[in-house]
């Protein structure tokens, strides 16, 4: 396969970022509007950060927060319990050879935003920024 000359491979590619939020969006819709058979989950309000996909397209993995921060352990059970449901679903609004497969992983980045706010109002790291 030939490589695109304006890819180095540094990251992830236009086609990966572009099939990537197509996910993001279809899953958050899908689980907005408790379209999956799951009262568990339907009961649940999970926030869906970002999609990451393989340089193949063939696995996605979705990374996910429920509304509070509250429950992940719950919510990762049940989106896993309900992931060939979640697949067939998304897969609906892709014009994908293959419909990828769904990982989840609770989504770590605002606990690192939070972390980050606090070292910024540290006084010795406010008077490093200022000089």
């Amino acid at each position: 396969m030939a490589k695109n000359k304006f890819h180095t491979g540094s990251g992830p590619s236009q086609r990966q970022l572009r099939v990537g939020e197509l996910i993001r969006r279809t899953l958050s819709d899908v689980l907005n509007r408790g379209d999956v058979h799951d009262p568990d989950l339907n009961r649940m309000s999970i926030t869906v950060g970002e999609v990451t996909t393989s340089p193949d397209l063939r696995v996605a993995t979705a990374y996910v927060l429920p509304l509070g921060g509250q429950g992940t352990d719950e919510m990762l059970e049940a989106l896993k319990r309900n992931k060939g449901e979640l697949r067939r679903m998304v897969s609906k609004n892709l014009t994908l050879k293959f419909s990828p497969e769904l990982r989840f992983r609770v989504d770590e980045t605002f606990d690192r935003l939070d972390d980050t706010r606090r070292m910024f109002a540290q006084d010795a790291v406010r008077r490093d920024l200022e000089d």
